[in-house]
């Protein structure tokens, strides 16, 4: 057997790993400033550490999300101010607008992008068009806010995922308020169903599952 043979099967032989995108680093100028900041938004404060060589990380994560933020001293070479576009999935923009308004955040309001990319440019351009997306679809609404340092936020919100990027098999909610959420959309679409068939249907439970399910997956919803 040829040294390329071996190493083509030592290749297909290795198993798979996960990787699962755990921590973002983002910078900034006064570590405490930001921390009250990300702190007074909700966000769980999960590590602050400091050493006798000046280091420090503080480690924070916002609610329902499986990745954390990262910042300190001597963690990283780059500008404060300069992490931009960095998303927060939500399933209702307008609610998440006004919880942050309410921690006195200012907040863009609720757009959706008149021309592509508008939505990573400053607030106030002209491709930002005011109010959510045609028929609320999924994706197209945003709103954006920054950090005293200037990082900047962009709130997105999805509720149909896009085929192949949920696993229909393992299906989860990261709050009670997104299955809350979920529930009212499956509710206002089981309506719609009742009406079309014209009669009331004794296993709303059922439908309401496989509704929330597709949804998620991004598959054919049921009607």
């Amino acid at each position: 057997m040829s040294t390329s043979e071996v190493g083509s099967k030592e290749a297909t032989s290795v198993a798979r790993v996960d990787l699962k995108l755990e921590v973002v680093v983002i910078p900034v100028s006064d570590v405490d400033r930001a921390k009250e900041f990300y702190k007074k938004l909700g966000w769980r404060l999960d590590a602050d550490f400091r050493f006798d060589n000046g280091f420090r990380i503080v480690q924070l994560t916002p609610p329902g999300s499986a990745c954390s933020v990262q910042f300190g001293t001597n963690i990283t070479s780059a500008v404060p101010g300069s992490a931009h576009g960095m998303y927060l999935v939500v399933s209702d923009v307008q609610a998440a607008r006004d919880e942050l308004v309410s921690h006195a955040v200012k907040v863009s309001e609720v757009f959706h992008a008149g021309t592509p990319g508008a939505q990573f440019q400053p607030d106030g351009t002209r491709g930002r068009v005011n109010g959510p997306a045609p028929d609320r679809a999924t994706y197209n609404s945003f709103a954006t806010f920054s950090d005293p340092d200037g990082n900047s936020w962009l709130l997105q919100q999805v509720t149909t995922r896009l085929p192949g990027r949920i696993d229909p098999a393992t299906t989860t909610f990261a709050s009670a308020r997104d299955l809350a959420s979920a529930l009212r959309r499956a509710e206002a679409a089981h309506g719609q169903h009742e009406k079309r068939t014209g009669q009331r249907d004794a296993n709303w439970s059922d439908w309401y599952a496989e509704y929330m399910v597709a949804e998620q997956a991004g598959t054919q919803l049921p009607t």
